[in-house]
């Protein structure tokens, strides 16, 4: 599986407007964050949570060892910007932890199981980033 090619398919057809197979548009974001090595513009197709004026993702990396790219990127540089449906707004990502990430993280995988089973099979805590305007 060529995931890189999958998300250039994806992005494709979300910018365009159109149905994106095996997955539900009005739970997808695309996430540009800047580079951490190269200073370049990377955008990430993934799903989100909404949570007031603020949208969740999970760094889950399907319960690889190691944390996303895209996670690395904002951790070092928060600044992002977020495409959702026919929007588009510069943002900031921030980590959470403690209680609230607690709190978030239950209530994370009580909605969607599958970050649970992603969470058994690495050692990581899996992050939780709240992206907000």
């Amino acid at each position: 599986m060529n995931v890189r090619a999958i998300n250039r398919r994806v992005i494709e057809q979300f910018r365009a407007g159109d149905p994106i197979e095996g997955m539900h548009r009005d739970r997808l974001v695309l996430l540009t964050t800047t580079g951490r090595r190269t200073g370049t513009a990377h955008t990430t197709p993934m799903m989100f949570h909404p949570d007031g004026d603020r949208i969740l993702v999970v760094a889950s990396n399907v319960g690889a060892p190691e944390h996303p790219d895209w996670y690395l990127n904002l951790v070092a540089d928060p600044a992002v910007t977020v495409e959702l449906a026919e929007r588009s707004y510069s943002a900031t990502a921030t980590p959470l932890h403690g209680p609230e990430y607690d709190r978030l993280w239950a209530e994370l995988t009580r909605l969607y199981p599958f970050f649970a089973d992603h969470a058994r099979k690495t050692s990581r805590t899996i992050p939780v980033v709240a992206v907000h305007r």
